[in-house]
Order: C-alpha cells, then sequence, then structure tokens
C-alpha cells in the first residue's frame, strides 16, 4: 500500500508540475522547439589512492554554446562546442547515436532515449512524461526552497537492452526535486552504474551528474528555466 501511495503521490506532484510549467493544453500544442545557450566549464581533478577531489588552483574555465532541436522526446538533435570541441548526439525516434572529435560516430543499444542529464530542465512535456512512473521518497531542502524528491529506477530490461558484449549498464537511478510551493523543477539528479568487462579484472564506473535549474520565464505560454548549474562526478572501483 506504501508503495502505491508513493506512487500516486508522485503523480499528482508532476500534475502539478505541468500546470507550473503552463497546463497540458499549452505542452501538447508544441510541435517543435530549439533551444541556444552558452555554457561555462571548470574541471578538478583527483588524485591517485586518494577519494577526495581536489580543484586546481587559478583553474581557467572554458566557455562555449549548445543548440538543441527537438520534435517530439524521441527525435531530437544536439550540438555542444566547448572550446573549439565539438560533440553531436541525436535521435530520429528508432537509433540514438552520438560523435565526438575523439571518437566516430556511435550509435546506442536499446529504445529511443529522450534527453536527460543537464539538459533535461530544457523541456517541460519530456520531465513530465519521465517522471510518471516515479516514486516520492522524501522532502528536501534546496536553497531554502523545500522540494518534494521523486524517484524512477531504469527497469532492468531496459539496462539490458542497452548493455554490450564489454560494458554492463548495472544500474540507473533519476532524482527530481520539485519546489512544493511552485510546483516546478528545482533540482535533477542522474546516476548509472557501469560495468566495463577486461580480461583481468571488472572495473565499475559510476556517474553522477546533478544540475540545479532556476531563471523559469515564460516562451509562448511555456514557463522554461533559462539557467542552470551542473555538477558532474566520476568514480571509478576495482582494479585494471
Amino acid at each position: 500500500h506504501a508503495r502505491g501511495q508513493e506512487g500516486s503521490t508522485a503523480k499528482y506532484i508532476v500534475q502539478q508540475y505541468g500546470a507550473a510549467t503552463g497546463g497540458l493544453a499549452a505542452l501538447k500544442s508544441v510541435n517543435s522547439m530549439y533551444a541556444v545557450g552558452e555554457v561555462k566549464m571548470v574541471g578538478s581533478e583527483m588524485r591517485q589512492g586518494d577519494d577526495s577531489v581536489h580543484v586546481q588552483s587559478k583553474v581557467n574555465s572554458e566557455v562555449g554554446g549548445f543548440v538543441l532541436w527537438q520534435k517530439n522526446p524521441d527525435l531530437w538533435y544536439l550540438e555542444l562546442v566547448v572550446s573549439g570541441l565539438k560533440v553531436s548526439a541525436g535521435s530520429d525516434g528508432k537509433v540514438v547515436w552520438n560523435q565526438s572529435g575523439s571518437q566516430p560516430c556511435r550509435a546506442n543499444k536499446g529504445p529511443p532515449r529522450p534527453l536527460r542529464r543537464f539538459f533535461q530542465g530544457l523541456d517541460p512535456r519530456s520531465t513530465a512524461n519521465l517522471f510518471l512512473d516515479a516514486m516520492c521518497t522524501g522532502e528536501k531542502n534546496i536553497n531554502k526552497e523545500e522540494c518534494f524528491i521523486l524517484k524512477l529506477e531504469t527497469p532492468t530490461e531496459i539496462l539490458q537492452s542497452q548493455s554490450t558484449p564489454q560494458t554492463e549498464i548495472v544500474q540507473h537511478t533519476i532524482w527530481g526535486c520539485f519546489s512544493q510551493r511552485t510546483g516546478l523543477l528545482i533540482q535533477f539528479e542522474d546516476t548509472k552504474l557501469v560495468k566495463m568487462r577486461s580480461r583481468n579484472d571488472d572495473v565499475f564506473w559510476e556517474t553522477t551528474m546533478e544540475t540545479v535549474i532556476g531563471d523559469y520565464r515564460y516562451v509562448d505560454g511555456i514557463n522554461i528555466a533559462h539557467g542552470g548549474k551542473t555538477s558532474a562526478l566520476l568514480y571509478r572501483y576495482g582494479h585494471a
């Protein structure tokens, strides 16, 4: 019964989010969207044998920009350029692919994937669809804003469909924190655990991306976030 209550509470929170971003009619009226933005990136380093992260002194920030076009949640294209390095990714509704200067064009296994991670807050419709099957797991204070926490675990069959002979996606968890006051998405977190198979020993990589979203403004009747800050952490377990 508790799980059913958590699910129904989550659906109510998602409904409130839909209303806060302009309402169901406004969201359904959008056939396509594009966004252009600026990116500022700062890196840090982790010393070998040390679990703590040490930010380099006098770190220079890298700047760049992105262009995103989306026809529906499964049909999208993204270009990101930072310091002359370009990364592109897209989905034609059947196949998701990505390409960068360091690797050739590569198609990803599994079903089409909507935009997630740090571009998720740009499309309220995708965000609402993503959290429809989530569970409400509690409350959290973010920047003096009381929020509900929604948690979504990726089903095992989807994880298996996205795995390859060399990599196994063990777990993929998504959290969304929605303001109790405004109903808007305030924070988005995405954690993925991947096992890399090798002859000697398996290595586990865990990536966590946490985005704080803000500066909501109306565009064509839809309340869209115009700013955010993403922190990315990468951990390695095992030796190879």
